[in-house]
């Protein structure tokens, strides 16, 4: 039987994989909540440009609004919206959920239980993504990692049948690698403990990842940010897995995983030019995921009883930046030095 897919947001990454599925003659939706870029799609199709590759590819587009009028429920949905955005979005898509259909986060953030909540544990699968892309224009997705330098991994929650992860795994590798994990809440915490490294930090920095790591006091203050989260996770009863490729023999030296995850993502995963979701969500004045990445560390510190002095004042400057009172800026590592001492004063 032919499984009916949908692609609940339908951004720089949703279209690009939306686009993958799409050519492997699958049936797929894609539903976004930007009316241009629905407009876009339906118009020329997505376009996807990689480096030494572009492809436009016809696909199936509607706009939020539609899925009221939609009269068959759906296999699978991979949600692609912000994690900020994960409980509201489930709820919308999950009348059009099959009873025995899966609603997969493929998000930053720790968002399965958010999901769990709404559809149940049984219908939700928890994701990680690495790749690295844009969308500036409507319809078209800058794809800075192609499929062999994309990641994913899946997993079952717990007491979930693991042949529903190896289903999943099979879809997303029509995207990039997949990996099929025992432990994805401990894999997702691996995944926010790069993201608290280097997502808004830099961002904050107003430069991409390899220009905030070749500065030796943005890159120390980025690596003190992901031990935090790392020390938090470890206090949580995550262990320390591989993500991005790497093996358990690759994360056994403790002392310098976070380092270890950030040059795999230098290496593997980025380019000199590629700049973040949040600096990208900052430069067309939205909201970022701060609260849901650096605000998680600090959130989940607070509750154990613990210090993240660098994860805290990278939120408070983020936010600040939100509200208009601060700019991304170079000039903003000091500030952050600074505002640190004054949460952890020695």
């Amino acid at each position: 039987m032919v499984k009916t897919i949908a692609v609940l947001g339908a951004g720089a990454n949703g279209a690009a994989i939306g686009a993958d599925l799409t050519r492997a003659n699958l049936d797929v939706v894609l539903i976004d909540q930007w009316p241009e870029n629905v407009a876009a799609m339906r118009a020329r199709g997505v376009r996807v440009e990689m480096p030494g590759e572009v492809l436009t590819v016809p696909v199936q587009a509607f706009n939020l609004c539609d899925v009221c009028t939609f009269r068959e429920q759906f296999d699978i949905v991979l949600m692609l919206v912000k994690a900020y955005d994960s409980r509201w979005a489930a709820e919308l898509i999950e009348p059009y959920l099959k009873s025995d259909g899966l609603l997969v986060g493929v998000q930053n953030g720790m968002t399965t239980e958010t999901i769990a909540d709404v559809v149940g544990p049984e219908r939700t699968l928890g994701c990680v993504i690495e790749i690295s892309s844009s969308m500036m224009v409507p319809g078209v997705s800058v794809r800075d990692s192609n499929h062999e330098r994309s990641w994913f991994a899946v997993g079952p929650n717990p007491g979930q049948a693991n042949d529903r992860a190896e289903e999943i795994a099979a879809l997303l590798r029509h995207a990039g690698k997949v990996s099929v994990v025992d432990n994805i809440q401990a894999t997702k915490w691996m995944k926010l403990v790069s993201n608290a490294t280097t997502l808004v930090s830099t961002a904050l920095f107003g430069g991409s990842i390899h220009e905030g790591a070749a500065n030796p006091v943005s890159r120390e203050l980025m690596l003190r940010s992901g031990q935090e989260a790392l020390d938090v996770g470890a206090a949580l009863g995550h262990p320390v897995l591989p993500i991005f490729g790497l093996t358990d023999a690759d994360v056994g030296q403790s002392n310098r995983v976070v380092d270890l995850l950030l040059e795999t993502l230098l290496k593997g995963f980025t380019l000199p030019s590629t700049k973040t979701t949040v600096l990208q969500d900052w430069m067309k004045q939205r909201h970022s995921e701060v609260n849901d990445l650096n605000g998680a560390v600090v959130a989940a510190a607070k509750r154990l009883g613990l210090k993240a002095p660098v994860n805290a004042a990278i939120v408070e400057m983020a936010l600040e930046i939100e509200s208009g009172r601060l700019k991304p800026d170079p000039a903003n590592i000091r500030r952050l030095i600074e505002r640190v001492r004054e949460l952890n004063p020695a």
